[in-house]
C-alpha cells in the first residue's frame, strides 16, 4: 500500500480546494436532489475534514503559534463579508465562514496542549467553543475533528474512531432530518481512505504562494461566485 501514498500535503490542499469550489458551484446552480448535484456535493465534503486535520498538523509543525492564530483570525473576520454575501445574500449577518470554525478549533487545541486546567474544565471549555461555532461553517465539527487528531496523533485508530463518531452526526443526522437530498453528506468518510493509503506526510514544496493562496482564494472566490449569481446569472 506504501506505494500508492503519492499525494503529498501541499497537493491535497490543492485537492480540497478544487472541491470546495465545486461544492459552492452546486451550492448555487445545480439542484441539490439531483445526481450531478449530490457528486458534487459528496466531492466537497472532502473540504471542512480535511481542513481540519491540516489545523491539527500546522499546530504541531508551526513555529509561531501565535501569528498561526492571529492569522486564522484575521482571514475569518476577512472573509465574513464575501461568504454572508455568498451565503445569506447580504452583509452583515450573523454567519461565519469555515475558516471562523478553525480558529476556535485552534483555540481549542492550544488550551487542550498548553492550559494547565483541570480536564473538566477543559471538556466544559471545549464544549463552549463548539456552542460558539455554530454560526459558523462546518460548526461544531471543525472544532472536535481537529481536536482528535491533535489527541489521537500518535494512535491512528483511536484517531479514526474519533473522528468516525463524530462524523456521524455530521452525515447521518442530516439524512434522517432531511431525507435523501442530503445522502451526499456521507462523502465525509472518503477522508480517512485518502489520508490513510494516499497521503504520505510529506510537506511538498514550500513557497509563499503556497501557504498564501487558500487565505486569499477562499474569500475571493466566494465574492466572486457571488457577484457571478447576483449580477450575471
Amino acid at each position: 500500500m506504501e506505494n500508492l501514498k503519492k499525494i503529498n500535503r501541499t497537493s491535497l490542499k490543492y485537492l480540497v480546494i478544487v472541491a470546495m469550489l465545486i461544492d459552492h458551484i452546486a451550492w448555487d446552480y445545480v439542484p441539490t436532489g439531483s445526481i450531478p448535484g449530490q457528486i458534487m456535493h459528496f466531492i466537497g465534503r472532502l473540504t471542512g475534514p480535511v481542513m481540519a486535520y491540516f489545523l491539527a498538523e500546522g499546530y504541531i509543525h508551526t513555529h509561531d503559534r501565535k501569528k498561526y492564530a492571529i492569522r486564522l483570525g484575521i482571514f475569518a473576520l476577512i472573509s465574513w463579508i464575501p461568504y454572508s454575501l455568498h451565503s445569506a445574500g447580504y452583509w452583515p449577518s450573523i454567519r461565519m465562514s469555515v475558516i471562523y470554525s478553525l480558529f476556535l478549533g485552534f483555540i481549542c487545541l492550544w488550551m487542550w496542549d498548553k492550559a494547565k486546567l483541570p480536564k473538566a474544565v477543559k471538556i466544559l471549555f471545549t464544549v463552549l467553543l463548539c456552542i460558539v461555532s455554530c454560526i459558523g461553517d462546518w460548526a461544531f465539527f471543525d472544532v472536535l475533528w481537529p481536536l482528535f487528531f491533535f489527541i489521537y496523533r500518535d494512535d491512528p485508530k483511536k484517531k479514526w474512531i474519533a473522528y468516525s463518531i463524530v462524523a456521524f452526526f455530521a452525515a447521518f443526522i442530516p439524512i434522517l432530518a432531511g431525507g435523501i437530498s442530503n445522502l451526499f453528506q456521507i462523502g465525509v468518510y472518503m477522508v480517512p481512505f485518502i489520508i490513510t493509503f494516499f497521503y504520505n506526510g510529506e510537506g511538498g514544496k514550500k513557497s509563499a504562494f503556497n501557504k498564501w493562496f487558500f487565505y486569499i482564494f477562499y474569500p475571493l472566490h466566494l465574492f466572486i461566485l457571488y457577484l457571478l449569481k447576483a449580477f450575471v446569472f
